[in-house]
């Protein structure tokens, strides 16, 4: 697979929608970057099976850059809960680690899509019915949230995504201001990120039929661009976020994932996953 410049401008492109959306809406970008991977590594002779793993996988990393400098930008506005990123941490971790190194490597790509398609759409679902949580619901204390991050980190880790799919409506549930839950969201993509990742790469050692500049399930090159340049939008979607009113930010969030989702289940439908 050659490094040509049509894949550069395609990578770069989706390197700054996608850091643009994670700073707008604390998703990380994953929801947008693995169904558009997968295409991009599906039109270069990538076997389908292969290539919404190495999306996922792939996406993951990127997240690392993207979540520290759309955290930065949040912080700047004193919108991240870090009492809720301590408490969550400890379980995401756990939980990325059991998702990437075990479960990801013996599920099949249409497995994988499949989930992807599921707990985005219901995630939407939650989002665009806008539903008020009960007056008196708070956050868990400590097993609590290390449950909550557990399932945040293992989820996360199948999908390729910074977690923001889960722990953005779980705190709205519990009463979390939609702009911290979204501030919030972008510094746990960091702890997400990095446990995933190892095990990525790790499992991905002994699959067959990696494409050039691989690193075990990660993609070298998308990695590089899309890393590049989605540092250079994500602060701009972190300040547009604190513009916005709350229930348009839901409603953007809700639709883009919509959209994804439908594109991630006709994948996990078609023959050639299977």
């Amino acid at each position: 697979m050659n490094l040509e410049p049509q894949l550069i401008i395609e990578l770069a492109a989706l390197g700054l929608s996608t850091g643009f959306l994670a700073g707008l809406l604390g998703i990380g970008g994953g929801m947008i970057m693995v169904p558009f991977i997968t295409i991009i590594l599906s039109a270069r002779d990538v076997g389908p099976n292969l290539a919404v793993k190495m999306a996922i996988a792939t996406s993951m990393a990127t997240i690392i850059f993207t979540s520290i400098s759309s955290v930065r930008a949040h912080h700047r506005r004193g919108a991240v809960r870090w009492d809720l990123v301590m408490g969550l941490a400890p379980g995401i971790i756990l939980g990325g680690i059991v998702a990437s190194l075990g479960v990801f490597a013996l599920l099949k790509g249409s497995s994988l899509a499949l989930v992807f398609a599921i707990f985005v759409s219901f995630s939407a679902t939650q989002m665009f019915l806008d539903k008020k949580p009960a007056p008196g619901r708070q956050m868990p204390k400590t097993a609590g949230l290390l449950g909550a991050g557990g399932v945040i980190g293992f989820l996360s880790g199948l999908v390729g995504a910074g977690g923001g799919f889960i722990s953005v409506p779980f705190m709205a549930w519990c009463n979390v201001a939609i702009h911290n839950a979204v501030a919030t969201s972008a510094a746990l993509g960091l702890p997400i990120a990095l446990s995933n990742v190892v095990g990525y790469v790790l499992s991905g050692q002994s699959a067959s039929g990696l494409p050039p500049y691989s690193f075990g399930y990660i993609w070298l090159p998308a990695l590089a661009v899309i890393a590049s340049c989605s540092v250079l939008t994500a602060p701009l979607g972190a300040r547009v976020a604190h513009r916005l009113p709350v229930k348009q930010l839901k409603r953007i969030f809700a639709s883009l994932l919509y959209l994804l989702a439908a594109y991630m289940l006709y994948k996990s439908l078609a023959p050639s996953l299977s």
